[in-house]
């Protein structure tokens, strides 16, 4: 069976471009191949709305050199990963949604070409980490934390049913790096602190009993930090070259299925964010 390669949102922007260059990393570790997308309707459209300007390149000779771009900088970064590419007639979210159902993970970057000034993340990216049926990760952070310098990766627990799938991709990532797996469990200080702290640490427990039997020789550290989730993720987020969480995901099909701490982190985290959804 062929493996599902590393799907990658480009449009030209210097976000996307900075997300090609995290997932030719990301594709060496897993020894994946990279799959280069851009989304453009200029089939429904080229022709049918006149430009004002002659000199203005067709929107399929734009698509074309977008990609064309993106992958000799994908094959400049790293020859020996498998580099494809397509251009999908498509709106931009719609085509990912449905790439990220054939893929090992959609990468892409925390701003588009299309992003407003003043935005932190742009609306086709958290659309996206919002409702695709996939992992879904969003470059974003810091220097260190975009280079993976850490040395880190950062799995957010929280109930085991929504969280199985993310342990599964934390493990496998860790072990492709070779680096530590720090697992955190937010919690509230109750009226009977002890007895909820045993809760947050059986919980860890539950969650990482079956992943850590799969990959023996990943390093594990496990916490339960008292505090809001997404203050402590985020708070975290700096000494780390990857958060990832869990999502639900139902037969909804409308709609962002993503809770506060998702977006805090898609907005502000010091480091890429991945999303890794729990089907029902």
């Amino acid at each position: 069976m062929q493996e599902l390669p590393l799907v990658v949102g480009v449009d030209g922007s210097a976000g996307s471009l900075q997300a090609v260059d995290w997932a030719v990393d990301e594709a060496l570790r897993h020894r994946r191949a990279l799959r280069l997308v851009y989304a453009s309707l200029w089939e429904r459209y080229e022709g049918v709305v006149p430009s004002d300007d002659p000199d203005r390149p067709s929107e399929q000779t734009a698509a074309e050199e977008v990609v064309a771009t993106a992958v000799e900088r994908a094959r400049r970064r790293e020859p020996g990963v498998r580099v494809s590419a397509d251009v999908i007639p498509d709106e931009a979210t719609h085509a990912l949604l449905g790439e990220a159902q054939h893929a090992f993970a959609v990468v892409t970057g925390a701003r588009g070409r299309g992003g407003l000034a003043g935005l932190l993340l742009g609306s086709v990216s958290l659309t996206v980490a919002a409702r695709a049926h996939g992992p879904v990760i969003v470059v974003r952070g810091d220097k260190a934390g975009l280079a993976g310098t850490h040395e880190r990766i950062l799995l957010g627990a929280a109930d085991p049913e929504t969280a199985r799938a993310a342990t599964r991709f934390a493990f496998r990532e860790a072990e492709a790096r070779g680096c530590v797996l720090d697992v955190v469990r937010a919690w509230r200080r109750p009226t009977h602190p002890a007895a909820e702290d045993h809760e947050a640490s059986d919980l860890l427990d539950t969650v990482l009993h079956e992943a850590t039997a799969d990959h023996p020789d990943v390093r594990v550290r496990s916490a339960a930090v008292e505090g809001p989730a997404r203050r402590v993720l985020l708070d975290r987020s700096a000494a780390a070259d990857l958060v990832i969480i869990g999502a639900r995901r139902g037969s909804v099909r409308f709609g962002l299925q993503l809770g506060r701490v998702g977006h805090t982190l898609l907005h502000h985290a010091y480091c890429p964010v991945a999303v890794v959804p729990q089907l029902e």
